[in-house]
């Protein structure tokens, strides 16, 4: 092993020489790095809310609004029970007055009938449990309203699912540590460590994001100006920077962005200017392919938050399952507008009830105890490795700076927070390291002890430990996996940490500390290993 094939040889300088130059901007004040070359790595580390601060807010579920959606879609659900009825029940005046959904029966003779078509729907078809109250009302109605119990699940529900909606809009990979926390019933508090200004942080959340699908219905400028709209139509306005004009749409939309699977940025090869790309699941595939060959000729609203985008023509039916949608996009719009339908709709709107820019919760006193921890724990590892294997020891503490120095570089290219948990990580990771150089170097002994010359004792060294540093690495590795798939917040920023640090420290270990032994032995020629 000591004769080491070039391309090893190649890939430790080139790895090395990368850690020291992306972890350097860390060293430098930031009115240096202003003045560095634009080609030159300025990725620093994001420390968390607790060493540096940020922002917060918190925000409210909007139930009002929740609650017109879920009776909209109750009335939805009565008009489809008595159109399925034998025979099928005629109605009228379907919608939703007040705190209610209401549908009117044409006939009253049908009453009877209708009440026991519709009153199935109030229960729910896991619990059993009561959810809507149907009523007979005046004027042969039959009323629809949602209990107190089950508006606070509909709450409880769709603030959980918003967590997970902004989680992914704001931190997709989960290195950030923005963790936004349910509290309550109905509201999510969002934190972003070294986020200055909590309006940064509302526009990364965004706004519902619900894309819909519906026919444009062709009227004159004098009819909408009128005012005097058809029945199940509604008057939407453009998006704004994006839409061009006001459209008169379809209430009930013919299709929605649940079925989207991939929505990317992109720009039109003829025309240059960019586009938002989408692709669709199978039965959304099949579903948009049916409407757009039963309307090709007419237009096809495609709406944002009940704002138009844009209103194309279906020239021919779209059955490939991929489409484009054009507007007044430019880079930054088309990638936020992509971002917020990958990571899909809120259910409801969210109202800001509170936001704040706070301070580091343990401020420079933190900093200053891990700074301090840090250096203690590296200059006992640095007298333990020198004390016990001399020069062999120098060299394991030089690659282990190497080491700290690759795991400071990829935190700064990924954008990972370093957070006091992410401190104990760093700390653990320098004992890992050195652990690893323990087995090998007493490997080394072994060997030596049984008669083995310097060059074979140094290969067996690593040839043997080899093994055992993959497996107990492999375990570590293991748990910290675990711990960032199912932890959040700190934890996850603990295990991004020692993940990385696992990895380093196998390649540390293993070629770094090989390399400079390599070296060593080349200039010395030793006659006994200093260990």
């Amino acid at each position: 092993m000591l004769n080491l094939p070039r391309w090893r040889v190649i890939l430790v300088i080139i790895v090395s020489v990368l850690g020291i130059a992306f972890a350097a901007p860390n060293l430098l004040p930031s009115n240096v790095r202003d003045r560095m070359p634009t080609w030159l790595p300025q990725q620093t580390l994001n420390l968390g809310l607790d060493l540096q601060g940020g922002s917060h807010l918190l925000l409210e579920v909007d139930t009002t609004a929740l609650k017109r959606q879920q009776l909209d879609n109750i009335a939805d659900q009565m008009a489809t029970a008595l159109r399925e009825a034998e025979p099928a029940i005629r109605f009228t005046g379907r919608g939703v007055v007040g705190d209610m959904a209401r549908i009117r029966i044409i006939d009253p003779a049908d009453m009877s009938r209708a009440m026991a078509a519709v009153r199935p729907l109030g229960r729910s078809t896991t619990s059993g449990n009561e959810i809507t109250a149907f009523a007979q009302g005046p004027e042969n109605t039959i009323e629809a309203r949602m209990t107190d119990a089950s508006l606070r699940e509909l709450s409880r529900q769709a603030a959980q699912q918003s967590i997970e909606v902004i989680r992914r809009r704001v931190d997709p990979t989960g290195a950030n540590e923005i963790n936004p926390v349910r509290q309550g019933e109905n509201r999510i508090v969002v934190q972003a460590p070294g986020v200055s200004d909590p309006e940064e942080l509302k526009s990364r959340i965004g706004t519902t994001a619900l894309m819909t699908f519906h026919m444009v219905r062709e009227l004159s400028p004098e009819e909408i100006q009128s005012g005097a709209l058809p029945v199940g139509t509604m008057l939407v306005q453009p998006y704004p920077g994006i839409g061009n004009q006001q459209e008169v749409v379809e209430r009930r939309p013919r299709f929605t962005g649940e079925r989207l699977i991939r929505a990317n940025p992109s720009t039109d090869p003829q025309t240059g200017q960019f586009v938002l790309s989408f692709a669709l699941d199978g039965q959304g595939t099949s579903t948009f392919c049916r409407i757009t060959r039963e309307n090709t000729g007419k237009r096809f609203a495609i709406l944002l938050d009940n704002q138009v985008l844009t209103a194309p023509t279906i020239n021919e039916p779209i059955c490939g399952g991929s489409g484009q949608i054009s507007g007044n996009f430019d880079a930054h719009s088309a990638n936020e507008l992509a971002v917020m339908l990958r990571a899909g709709a809120l259910p409801a709107p969210l109202t800001v009830i509170e936001q704040r820019t706070v301070t580091a919760e343990l401020g420079q006193d933190a900093v200053n105890a891990g700074s301090q921890a840090t250096l203690y724990g590296a200059v006992g590892v640095i007298l333990f490795m020198v004390l016990a294997y001399g020069l062999f020891g120098v060299l394991a503490c030089v690659a282990l700076a190497i080491n700290i120095a690759m795991i400071i570089a990829v935190m700064s290219i990924t954008g990972a927070t370093l957070s006091l948990p992410g401190i104990a990580g760093l700390v653990l990771t320098m004992g890992m390291a050195v652990d690893a150089n323990v087995l090998i170097y007493e490997r080394m002994r072994e060997e030596q002890a049984n008669g083995r010359g310097p060059a074979l004792a140094i290969d067996a060294g690593f040839a043997r430990a080899l093994v055992t540093i993959i497996d107990s690495h492999v375990t570590q590795i293991g748990v910290a996996l675990i711990l960032f798939w199912f932890g959040h917040g700190p934890v996850r920023g603990f295990a991004w940490t020692l993940s990385i640090g696992v990895v380093t420290s196998v390649i540390t270990a293993t070629l770094v500390t090989q390399f400079f032994i390599a070296i060593w032995f080349r200039l010395v020629r030793p006659k006994k290993l200093p260990i």
